[in-house]
């Protein structure tokens, strides 16, 4: 059992944890940087300096450079990276929280009737699964999925060529 006193330090401790909680994370940000200026330091004083032309080189996968470093690449791309990216990330999100929604229920659930928590994920993520295809449907719609455009009418149609490759830049 706790006295009376041990009441009265615990309440005044519990006051002034907000200036404990602001030291805490001055130390703790403090103690991180001295230990990043210490290691870079360290590094600084102990590696070798040896100066070398071949050091000042651009490096390219180990081949010499060929040619000017400023290329226009196609921007379709960037689009289909970022198309890649967006569908990787709804699968990292997707698998969890079909591993966890098909394993759980909630104990809130009336006998006979739906969950209300399994039933509140399911609308949260049919909603993130629309937008998603939101913008899939967009990109579809303007063309910008597909890997070879057709030419524009009147834009460029007497070069006979299609619009594309990793040098030609040109279309957003």
């Amino acid at each position: 059992m706790m006295n009376v006193a041990q009441h009265a330090m615990i309440a005044e401790a519990a006051g002034e944890g907000g200036a404990l909680l602001l030291q805490g994370l001055a130390v703790l940000v403090l103690a991180g940087l001295a230990m990043v200026l210490g290691a870079l330091l360290f590094g600084w004083l102990l590696r070798p300096s040896v100066p070398h032309p071949d050091k000042l080189e651009p490096y390219e996968c180990g081949e010499p450079a060929i040619g000017s470093s400023w290329v226009q690449f196609n921007l379709r791309f960037y689009v289909v990276a970022l198309v890649f990216l967006v569908f990787d990330i709804e699968l990292a999100l997707f698998w969890p929280w079909a591993v966890v929604f098909g394993a759980g229920s909630s104990d809130a659930a009336p006998a006979g009737g739906p969950d209300p928590v399994r039933l509140a994920a399911t609308w949260d993520m049919l909603f993130f699964f629309g937008v998603i295809v939101a913008g899939f449907l967009y990109l579809w719609r303007f063309g910008h999925l597909d890997w070879v455009r057709a030419l524009a009418a009147g834009h460029g149609a007497s070069s006979g060529g299609s619009e594309g490759g990793a040098g030609t830049g040109g279309d957003a």
